[in-house]
């Protein structure tokens, strides 16, 4: 196994390809770590060309941690195309048929396309994500990824002070609402409700802060909500600058997996007549960001 920086001029720190493992059959104890430290050193690491399943996922996911189910989504148990263990990121019904434009449940995975942090609308988060490519569009469809640790070092010492102790609330009715998507249960808007997340946290392995932002952020404790919308919207802006991002453009085959603690992510526009079929596996953090204080 080996993993060599992307981009080992003008990003040597972010995004890793990964050779020399198979994810068809079980890890060593060896192979584990070494996908951690990966982790611990890029944030982002690239698998091409694993034909995975279903299963094959969830053993290489349960290898590294213990899982979240997927409760992020609106829809119904009874039209779930996959398990609870993982996220079905399509755009296909339970029959495997695109879904019609306006389709609610479409509306609504519309917000993976703002910048977000997969289930800071949890009250214990995610962790790493991982996202297989069964099928994909003839082109378009990429997934960015911002670095939020070197968007951290990279603030003033100023903003670095005053945003270190601060706590957000995070909510996927306020990130839906950016779209203009309102059409929510009052079941969905309680399960929903904002949860508290800090905004500088500490890797619990590697000591390094992290800016903690997402589209799921509306709020700052102890600010008046549209200096916090305002002030949110600056930092995101200075955390997802071109020198912090890496644009995965997919393969079939393709398995990307990303350290939720430390990066942002945003899928892009493809055409929507077409499949576009990948299976999300997510490990929990297991612990509140508010317990990964600086």
């Amino acid at each position: 196994m080996d993993i060599k920086p992307i981009d080992p001029v003008g990003r040597s720190f972010f995004a890793g390809e990964v050779s020399g493992i198979d994810l068809t059959r079980p890890l060593s104890p060896q192979e584990v770590e070494a996908v951690h430290a990966g982790m611990d050193r890029f944030g982002v690491l690239v698998f091409h060309g694993q034909k995975i399943d279903d299963e094959q996922q969830l053993v290489f996911s349960k290898s590294l941690g213990p899982l979240e189910q997927a409760t992020g989504d609106i829809a119904a148990p009874q039209d779930r195309r996959v398990s609870m263990d993982l996220n079905d990121i399509s755009n296909l019904d339970k029959n495997n048929k695109v879904l019609a434009r306006d389709d609610r449940r479409r509306l609504f995975g519309l917000g993976n396309m703002l910048w977000h942090s997969d289930s800071s609308f949890k009250d214990v988060p995610a962790k790493y994500s991982l996202l297989s490519a069964r099928q994909i569009p003839d082109a378009d469809g990429n997934t960015e990824f911002a670095d939020m640790r070197a968007a951290y070092d990279a603030l003033d010492d100023k903003t670095k002070a005053e945003v270190r102790d601060m706590i957000c609330s995070h909510s996927q009715i306020f990130s839906r609402g950016i779209l203009g998507f309102t059409d929510f249960t009052d079941d969905e808007r309680v399960k929903w409700a904002p949860v508290r997340q800090r905004l500088v946290r500490k890797h619990p392995r590697t000591g390094r802060l992290s800016l903690y932002l997402s589209s799921h952020a509306g709020g700052i404790e102890g600010w008046p909500v549209p200096e916090a919308r305002a002030f949110l919207r600056d930092l995101t802006e200075h955390a997802t600058q071109r020198q912090f991002v890496y644009a995965h453009q997919w393969k079939p085959a393709d398995l990307v997996m990303w350290d939720n603690r430390v990066t942002m992510h945003r899928a892009r526009r493809y055409d929507h007549t077409q499949v576009r079929d990948m299976r999300r596996t997510t490990l929990t953090n297991e612990v509140s960001s508010l317990e990964q204080a600086p």
